[in-house]
């Protein structure tokens, strides 16, 4: 206990891209750019969901509680890394750190499986289209969202809790962006494959595993598809799968090329760009899916661009006719 009490500096270096200082501005950039798309593009989902009645639905519920994790997501280490990538100090405290594992690994563990729920509901509303309202009512909806979220919080709290209790031995230097997982395992000295093994197990069940219930979930969903006699019934039930495919695909994807790849395979920065990847485009990107590929959607937009662009417009017009 000596050894890990005394272990733990007070703050860390993450290393990033110092190697290659010609990287950290055009990387300054665009999260400069892409972290307020994300807000603006995610805070508008959110809004057009609640305030338009004919988005009082299911899908809309989960994709309000997608939309907000999603900024708690990437606000949980974009400003920390546009102060590093900004300034020659590349230190996070040892508090900072921690505060950001638990945030980071929580929001990652629970998107994994609101999009598993999310696909269920799909799966619910076109394969039993007569119990969608029975079976996806309120009661249901709340409560499984709550679950999601207790779930990611679980896995979270339990993964990293028993990651900062790992020694260090003084050693302070993360060759990443972020405080990660693995990229703590990775430095922690003494005994720790009870650790990678624990982690890959509990990855298994947060990744794999809701993946395979959407894939799942999408094969029964393509054979009622095909069932379908009316080509507009067909055309509404791809749009929002679709949608909801790319989402899956795009956060997926370099979750499990970083967390379910053996670690000998993993190049030195494939686990910075995956986290950037997944912690920051993706966010960015989750709203413009939803709203191009979505009518319902984009129409309730229009509408709260006019309520709120309207009583200007009008004004202008009355000072005009004057």
């Amino acid at each position: 206990m000596a050894l890990i009490n005394g272990s733990h500096s007070e703050e860390f270096i993450l290393l990033g891209f110092t190697d290659r200082p010609w990287m950290e501005l055009p990387l300054f950039v665009m999260l400069l750019i892409t972290y307020p798309m994300a807000m603006m593009g995610n805070i508008a989902i959110i809004l057009v969901s609640k305030l338009d009645p004919r988005l009082h639905s299911p899908m809309y519920f989960f994709l309000t509680n997608l939309s907000f994790l999603d900024m708690c997501y990437t606000t949980s280490i974009v400003p920390q890394m546009l102060f590093n990538l900004g300034s020659s100090k590349k230190t996070i405290s040892y508090l900072g750190c921690a505060v950001q594992l638990y945030f980071f690994h929580m929001m990652g563990g629970t998107e994994c499986l609101l999009l598993a729920l999310m696909s269920l509901d799909r799966y619910v509303a076109i394969c039993k289209p007569l119990h969608y309202t029975l079976i996806m009512n309120q009661q249901i909806c709340v409560l499984l969202v709550s679950i999601v979220w207790l779930s990611g919080m679980t896995y979270a709290v339990s993964e990293a809790t028993v990651t900062l209790q790992l020694p260090l031995c003084g050693l302070n230097q993360l060759d990443h962006l972020l405080c990660e997982i693995p990229v703590l395992i990775k430095i922690a000295c003494g005994e720790k494959s009870a650790n990678e093994l624990t982690l890959s197990v509990v990855c298994i069940f947060m990744l794999a595993v809701p993946l395979c219930l959407i894939l799942a979930s999408y094969a029964c969903i393509g054979h009622a598809m095909l069932k379908i006699k009316s080509s507009e019934g067909r055309r509404k039930a791809f749009g929002t799968c679709s949608s909801h495919l790319i989402v899956v695909f795009l956060f997926y994807g370099p979750a499990i090329s970083m967390y379910l790849q053996p670690s000998s395979s993993i190049t030195r920065d494939q686990p910075k760009f995956m986290a950037l990847f997944y912690g920051v485009v993706t966010p960015a990107l989750n709203p413009f899916i939803y709203t191009l590929r979505n009518k319902d959607v984009k129409g309730a937009l229009g509408n709260l661009r006019r309520r709120i662009f309207s009583p200007s417009e009008r004004w202008w017009a009355s000072n005009e006719i004057v």
